[in-house]
């Protein structure tokens, strides 16, 4: 007869001493693969799409086509710019905040999520609570332009003044940061009091002033500066202090023009709906490629200066802003139907 070898089995409590340090390793390597591994997360599962409520060429619009290549990368999907321009951006907006694909995203700028819903009073989506606020992307100074034959400094504002209602000025339409801006401007000049005429966009509102159709206007130094420095515009002020992106012009306190203070910038936010998955993916990847010292060149040549902040940084910019703005609509009585 053949004896089987006799098996010695581990005693209870070596077994569970055995089996603590397994769900011990598990539940590691489960937090090491959780947040701070989130490309393994099976979204996106196709190209995203990134609405831009401006034209091609808009300083919106840029700033997006920026982001866009290094987010392909980085996501490992096409992503897609699409312009959607109308009513200062809230069109494609309104089209982010009702998308329910998990797969698109918008470039906005600061109306959109601070005095929209003051100025609209049937604005289609809630900014406080339609949105998914991933990153505020880029800031810019606002420069006051004017055809080249003006003169500069205080002198441009007496010119201003004695062109009276005659005067026409230009911006990205009602409600934008460069309307209320120059409203902010009027309230700060005593007897300025040029027309506001709204365009679709930046490049809209150049060449209306190289036609001679308006004769002031602020504008981003992205869309601004090439014109100044070919001579065809001339660079007026910057509302605000000096900036890195424009050394050369001076702040608008030079010409005797105080407490004006604003400047453009965009955010990157998707719809409430957005996953929790995608959420923290964007939130991981966006500020890290737009700090990126490439991507930082490539924003500030356009005329960005590159910030990437996390969603709380964002929200915080929003209201702070909000505030801001909402003082100027209603001092100046501001209301867009």
């Amino acid at each position: 007869m053949t004896l089987l070898p006799s098996i010695s089995f581990p005693s209870p409590s070596v077994l569970r001493i055995v089996a603590t340090l397994l769900i011990a390793s598990c539940a590691h390597s489960s937090w090491a693969a959780g947040p701070k591994d989130l490309k393994n997360s099976v979204w996106p599962t196709r190209p995203l799409r990134i609405l831009v409520g401006f034209p091609g060429g808009s300083t919106p619009d840029m700033a997006a086509r920026t982001l866009a290549e290094p987010l392909s990368r980085a996501l490992g999907q096409p992503v897609i710019v699409e312009n959607k321009p109308g009513a200062s951006g809230n069109i494609a907006a309104d089209q982010v905040a009702k998308a329910t694909d998990d797969h698109t995203l918008g470039v906005v700028i600061n109306g959109n999520l601070t005095s929209a819903k003051l100025l609209y009073p049937k604005l289609p989506y809630d900014p406080a609570k339609d949105f998914a606020l991933v990153s505020l992307l880029t800031t810019a100074p606002l420069v006051l332009v004017a055809p080249a034959a003006e003169p500069g400094g205080a002198e441009f504002f007496n010119a201003a003044r004695q062109g009276g209602s005659q005067w026409n000025y230009g911006s990205v339409g009602n409600g934008s940061v460069a309307h209320l801006g120059m409203e902010l401007l009027k309230s700060r000049v005593p007897g300025l009091t040029p027309v506001h005429v709204p365009f679709a966009g930046n490049p809209q509102v150049v060449t209306a002033m190289l036609g001679g159709q308006i004769q002031m206007a602020l504008i981003p130094p992205g869309v601004a500066m090439p014109h100044v420095r070919s001579g065809k515009l001339k660079a007026i002020g910057l509302a605000g202090g000096r900036s890195s992106l424009v050394p050369e012009v001076p702040p608008l306190a030079d010409a005797g023009v105080t407490n004006v203070n604003l400047e453009v910038w965009t955010a990157l936010i998707g719809p409430a709906s957005l996953s929790k998955a995608a959420q923290a993916r964007l939130a991981q990847e966006v500020p890290r490629i737009i700090r990126d010292a490439d991507t930082r060149q490539k924003l500030f040549n356009q005329g960005w200066q590159a910030v990437g902040t996390s969603p709380d940084g964002l929200n915080s910019r929003v209201k702070d802003e909000a505030a801001i703005l909402g003082g100027i609509i209603q001092s100046r009585g501001i209301k867009i139907e």
